[in-house]
């Protein structure tokens, strides 16, 4: 084997061809956050990404997309934001997964979802998980039919609020791939309003994944996309969601909602639009990512697997690494495996978040003012 490291925007378009081909033959890889497109966008606006390209005596067998931080910390491509990372590869490709990070001068590689079962990697996966998806194969009406099977009572909870805010707030309409730019500022300004209220970190307080999501949103071929999704009550926007495609999967990305419809439950009524808008493309599938959201086991037809886990090469930094790091990991397993556990860690960071709030808000009333008027 022989393993070259490049930048993702230095792969020549046989390369990028090969990379598409190798994607195709797996279902297993089937997921924008391990496109071609991805790795080089992520290229153009930070420079710790590298692609390892892997070759064998008839020719390039896989390709490993990683980020190289300080110290040689490795990181999967797109960290916190992304929801799938890996080998893009034939199936059968089993590498010394120590040899793989010494070629890529990695002297560790934390992984939180990867895409379970690579062999590569299979034998440092200390936790599988699942996540759940929207199964369109069978068509709109076998996936509506197993939602009721799964809650019957949320399901028509759900349509009595749709019902009611079309009645209310005026006829509900749907935009399935908006490509205008001011709808996707109106959600980011949502999600970075429910990220405040919420206590989590802001993303979009970072220029740099601002760009990077304007840049997905642009993206339009037919193996891979931004799609931009915008619920109507009459001429208002209230609720919508931003994620990526293939040409048979979207991946959830960004949904959210304007706070005035919360008694709506618009985020919902807009999710069950979106998988009909979904169907009616052609998707197969809506991978909702792994994670505590509770409407996720009711909206699921079928489940993918992502590993968690860790490879490190003897050295101080890994040692230290781990002792920054495992605890956490361990802790927010325990958390997330737990509901009322999960539930208490929720509410904790929603209270910060108001008290947060209101402390900008007695410390700057006029930037929350134009802040909120903005979301």
């Amino acid at each position: 084997m022989n393993i070259q490291v490049v930048r993702p925007r230095d792969l020549g378009d046989s390369e990028r061809a090969r990379w598409r081909e190798l994607q195709k033959a797996d279902p297993g890889l089937d997921n924008p956050f391990l496109s071609v497109e991805f790795a080089v966008a992520m290229d153009r606006l930070r420079d710790y990404v590298r692609v390892a390209v892997i070759s064998d005596g008839a020719g390039i067998a896989g390709f490993f997309p990683y980020e190289r931080h300080n110290f040689g910390i490795g990181k999967p491509l797109g960290g916190f934001l992304t929801t799938c990372h890996g080998l893009i590869a034939t199936p059968e490709l089993n590498l010394d997964a120590k040899a793989l990070l010494r070629a890529c001068k990695l002297s560790v590689f934390d992984f939180d979802h990867l895409v379970a079962g690579q062999p590569t990697f299979a034998p440092y996966e200390q936790d599988v998980r699942p996540a759940p998806v929207m199964d369109f194969t069978s068509g709109f009406e076998a996936w509506i039919d197993q939602v009721k099977a799964n809650s019957p009572k949320n399901l028509k909870t759900v349509r009595y609020k749709e019902r009611k805010l079309g009645r209310e707030q005026g006829e509900l309409r749907f935009a399935w791939a908006s490509a205008d730019p001011e709808v996707l500022r109106t959600l980011l300004a949502w999600k970075s309003d429910q990220y405040r209220r919420t206590g989590r970190v802001d993303r979009f307080a970072q220029p740099w994944i601002v760009e990077l999501t304007e840049m997905m949103h642009a993206e339009k071929s037919p193996d891979f996309g931004g799609v931009l999704t915008m619920l109507y009550a009459g001429d208002v926007p209230v609720a919508g969601h931003f994620g990526l495609r293939t040409a048979t999967t979207l991946v959830g990305w960004f949904p959210a909602y304007d706070t005035e419809f919360a008694r709506y439950s618009p985020g919902i009524v807009h999710h069950l639009q979106m998988a009909e808008a979904a169907a009616n493309d052609g998707l197969h599938m809506v991978d909702m990512g792994k994670g505590g959201k509770e409407y996720k086991d009711w909206l699921k037809s079928g489940v993918l697997y992502v590993a968690e886990g860790r490879i490190a090469r003897p050295s101080a930094t890994a040692a230290v690494h781990w002792i920054g790091r495992t605890p956490f990991n361990k802790a927010r397993t325990i958390v997330m495996d737990r509901p009322s556990l999960y539930k208490a860690a929720d509410r904790v960071l929603k209270g910060f978040g108001r008290v947060r709030t209101s402390v900008q808000q007695q410390e700057s009333p006029n930037v929350v003012k134009e802040a909120s008027g903005a979301s």
